[in-house]
């Protein structure tokens, strides 16, 4: 199992700022700050959110994809709908991949860096395009 994340980015306030209003539909919070280095986590089943995702300060970093876990379709497009009222670019609207497989239901967001951020649950519905 993965226990935490770095994610560089150029700006980590600006990072932060995205990051706390996107992911926000999913349950992330910030939970730790060390000086510019910011840390998000959603809280699991003991009810605490450990520091999962860190954003740390590169002046050029390499682009990634990340996909994060969302508890139903609704938070997928809660998602998406957050993460481009925060500044993202959509690359991808919320919908079925079934090229993946069937049900699986993700959005596509660029953050402020170029990361292409996901959320995706793989119950979701059959049939349903992206939009």
């Amino acid at each position: 199992m993965i226990d935490h994340i770095s994610l560089p980015v150029t700006v980590p306030a600006v990072s932060t700022d995205f990051y706390t209003q996107a992911l926000a539909p999913l349950g992330y919070t910030v939970v730790m700050e060390l000086g510019p280095v910011r840390a998000l986590g959603a809280a699991g089943e003991s009810g605490q959110a450990a520091p999962e995702l860190w954003l740390v300060r590169e002046q050029r970093p390499t682009t990634i994809h990340l996909a994060l876990a969302a508890a139903s379709p609704e938070q997928v497009d809660a998602f998406h709908a957050a993460a481009l009222a925060a500044g993202g670019r959509d690359n991808g609207g919320p919908g079925e991949r079934a090229h993946y497989h069937p049900g699986y239901y993700a959005a596509f967001v660029l953050d402020p860096d170029g990361h292409n951020i996901e959320a995706v649950c793989h119950n979701g519905p059959v049939g349903q395009v992206p939009a």
